[in-house]
């Protein structure tokens, strides 16, 4: 089992990208997904958690920018970013609990001019 990560780039202040996390591999369940993110000299941090298709958690900094939504077909999770900040550049990961078991992806950089 796999998750890729991309979408991620060079973006201006208050402007939007979406992340894409594709899982693959040998898959019957994905019960958990979420998106974390890491900022130079900082620690990781949750961005934001969906169980079973709801959204569970979405940290208080990005609460009405950012969504987590899934395509179960495509086995993809998704963070769709507005109203970027300079304060958003990280390195964004995603995981998934896939068969019970965690996994990460590889990160992707997020990178907010001002």
């Amino acid at each position: 089992v796999q998750l890729q990560a991309s979408g991620g780039g060079l973006v201006q202040a208050g402007g939007s990208l979406r992340l894409s996390c594709a899982a693959s591999g040998s898959i019957s369940s994905i019960s958990v997904v979420g998106w974390y993110r890491q900022a130079p000299g900082e620690q990781r941090e949750l961005v934001a958690t969906a169980i079973n298709g709801a959204v569970a958690n979405t940290a208080d900094s990005v609460k009405g920018r950012f969504t987590i939504s899934r395509d179960n077909a495509k086995k993809t999770v998704y963070l769709q970013m507005n109203s970027l900040k300079p304060e958003d550049t990280a390195v964004y990961y995603c995981t998934a609990r896939i068969n019970g078991r965690y996994y990460w992806g590889q990160g992707t950089l997020v990178t907010v001019s001002s």
